[in-house]
């Protein structure tokens, strides 16, 4: 069977799912033409991925070679974390989406030739964990510790064997995933006490839903739900399964999902395992779990969330319920920006979280947390150039106020580096670069959502089997027209709705050049229904005026502090940008400047920076307080450049909140 064959070939396959409003579109139906996604999709097709492969298919990260060594090809001992080998699943899925787009057939010779590797390193009874298989511990075994991260790493193996399937129409990795799959079900399915807890990093729910997706057996889906149900119905101690990494919240095992309030734990951990609970509900429609996942995203996006989109506030706390937890969250509205963790994983997730509950929903305000993080705190965790890494991501970097030797895992570096210990981000950011024209537009029952902008074409039929052609036209994210032509379509009436960001007031929306009757609110769609046809141009303008932004009063880290934002980017200043032996803790904004867009194709890849008045005070660092007097100021105009572009032009401090003079 090849890719020709299979009708769901989206990157979600929810054509089928009863409790979803808006479906996905077919992966590669949309294209970027031009403009900035058109030019991170290439850059993720012609460096992003070719880097990755050299990294994890050669000596300096490990995946493949566990793999090979697993296989009897290669001898050695395992390297990396436990979860590598999800890590590799994550890059293979990057490089299926860049053979989406291309059609390329050297990346499906290249894929089938990992492929193979992986056919021959699992184990007869569907087995395929070489951080077990090779004994990377005296004493470890199968599902005894879940510390090791066998779920997390199946969860990834099972969503990008669907999505091969899907894509390409081979059979080679699916089948791989079915057998382990089917393992699974014979060991966890059963209501025996010593998996009551299991799993860490729960990606196999969302694994499990898909793969019920792609072959229709509903036990697979059954299995991703008694996961669910399972979780938080027991007493909470450690036991032979959890030595190692911490318990109770940072798992979210204290509660059950349908009565948490609070997200809790590990920032990734808890984002994955809501969307696997959302994958759930669109396929079972259960009150109770979409109650609960509607809550918690209310939580996260509205007391647990930066300006930039990225969650999870600290390395190392405590949890509401004073569990210890990492890189996770804490108490609503406590957001330090200095020591900010906002791992790339956790941001991209609040994303796909997000995704997620777009097409359960139907509402605008998923589709800005989307754009929000995509702009902002999710390519700040890759260099311009596609090859240098931040697990981190602060929204404040002073030199010599972090500790940066003492993480032995290399997730916090002043500096991104080309290869991260802990590689769990890399893949995971290049992986949604490559995909994200799947989740430009969806599709309604009589109509299609359009829910991110940038130029592109979309050539895909509607829910009514019926044939669409769209062709968008931007700068976009530093210009806020766009244009949409329709270059086919039914003759039927049919929806067109658009979304009109929240931070965008006075859209103005018209067809063929008069102005339409439509209500555009912010954090709406505004929807346009009549008989399109061919030729008919729909342009919508977005103001695109920079202002300031302040925090919830509750936000101790941020009163009298603003941040600036322009459209969906948010900005800060750098050190490279102000004068010789300036400290980012001396620089205020003036709060009367005009915030000045200028565009500059040859600076920072080609960005809007915003030039503005700063006002620079000097003080003494030493003294843990100090007297104070009206103070004297130094004024200077200088350039406020998009937050994701920092740290490109060197070791630099940075700031997005500063202090404001009014």
């Amino acid at each position: 069977m090849r890719e020709n064959d299979i009708k769901d070939r989206a990157i979600l396959a929810n054509s089928n799912s009863p409790h979803v409003k808006l479906k996905a579109t077919n992966f590669g139906d949309c294209q970027w033409t031009e403009g900035f996604w058109a030019d991170k999709t290439n850059t993720a097709i012609k460096t992003m991925i070719p880097y990755m492969g050299n990294v994890l298919c050669g000596d300096v990260g490990h995946a493949l070679n566990n793999f090979k060594i697993a296989a009897g090809l290669k001898t050695g001992k395992h390297q990396g974390m436990y979860w590598h080998d999800g890590d590799f699943y994550k890059f293979m899925e990057a490089k299926i989406y860049a053979y989406g787009l291309t059609k390329d057939e050297a990346l499906l010779h290249e894929l089938d030739e990992y492929i193979a590797i992986l056919a021959q390193a699992q184990e007869p009874d569907g087995y395929l964990q070489t951080q077990i298989q090779l004994n990377v511990e005296e004493g470890a075994e199968r599902y005894a510790n879940r510390k090791y991260h066998e779920m997390y790493n199946t969860g990834h193996l099972l969503i990008t064997s669907c999505l091969h399937y899907r894509i390409t129409g081979q059979r080679n990795l699916l089948d791989l995933a079915i057998k382990h799959a089917d393992l699974l079900y014979t060991i966890f399915f059963p209501d025996t006490k010593h998996y009551q807890r299991f799993g860490f990093n729960q990606t196999q729910i969302m694994g499990l839903v898909e793969l019920y997706r792609a072959i229709g057996d509903k036990k697979y889906l059954e299995l991703a739900q008694k996961f669910i149900d399972r979780r938080g119905t027991y007493e909470i101690e450690h036991d032979s399964t959890t030595v190692g990494y911490p318990i109770g919240d940072m798992v979210q095992e204290r509660t059950p999902l349908r009565e948490e309030t609070n997200p809790v734990g590990h920032a990734v951990l808890a984002l994955y395992y809501y969307a696997g609970a959302a994958d759930v509900y669109a396929e079972t429609g259960e009150k109770a779990l979409i109650t609960a996942l509607d809550r918690l995203w209310e939580s996260v996006t509205q007391k647990k969330m930066y300006a930039t989109g990225a969650v999870g506030q600290t390395h190392y706390g405590a949890s509401v319920n004073r569990d210890m937890i990492e890189e996770g969250f804490i108490d609503d509205y406590m957001m330090p920006n200095l020591t900010a963790y906002n791992e790339t994983c956790a941001n991209l997730c609040n994303a796909m979280f997000s995704f997620r509950l777009l097409g359960i929903h139907g509402q605008a305000k998923y589709a800005d947390i989307i754009e929000l993080v995509m702009y902002n705190s999710a390519l700040s965790g890759i260099s311009l150039s596609g090859t240098e890494y931040f697990y981190a991501n602060p929204l404040r970097m002073i030199h010599g106020t972090r500790d940066y030797d003492s993480h032995a895992d290399v997730t916090e570096t002043p500096n991104r580096e080309g290869y991260l210990a802990c590689f769990c981000c890399p893949p995971n950011i290049v992986r949604t670069i490559a995909n994200l024209s799947g989740w430009a537009y969806s599709l309604a029952d009589n109509g299609v959502y359009v829910n991110l902008y940038g130029s592109n074409q979309l050539a895909t039929q509607q829910v009514d089997g019926s044939s669409i052609k769209l062709t968008q036209e931007t700068q976009y994210p530093w210009k806020g027209t766009i244009k949409l032509t329709i270059d086919e379509c039914k003759s039927e009436a049919f929806d067109i709705a658009l979304r009109i960001p929240n931070w965008a007031t006075s859209a103005g929306l018209s067809v063929n050049g008069e102005p339409v009757d439509v209500a555009t609110r912010p954090g709406t769609y505004a929807m346009v229904n009549r008989n399109w046809k061919a030729g008919d141009v729909i342009v919508l303008d977005l103001p695109m005026t920079p202002t300031f932004i302040e925090g919830h009063p509750r936000i101790e880290e941020v009163r009298n502090q603003v941040a600036v934002k322009r459209g969906p980017i948010v900005y800060c200043i750098e050190s490279p940008d102000l004068p010789d032996g300036t400290e980012i803790l001396d620089v205020y904004i003036d709060g009367n400047t005009e915030l000045v867009a200028k565009h500059d194709n040859a600076f920072l890849g080609g960005v809007t920076t915003l030039e503005a008045d700063l006002l620079l005070r000097p003080v003494p660092k030493d003294d843990m307080y100090r007297s104070v007097s009206k103070p004297e100021w130094e004024k200077l105009t200088t350039k406020l450049v998009p937050y994701y572009a920092w740290s490109n032009r060197g070791t630099a401090e940075m700031t997005v909140f500063m202090p404001v003079v009014w």
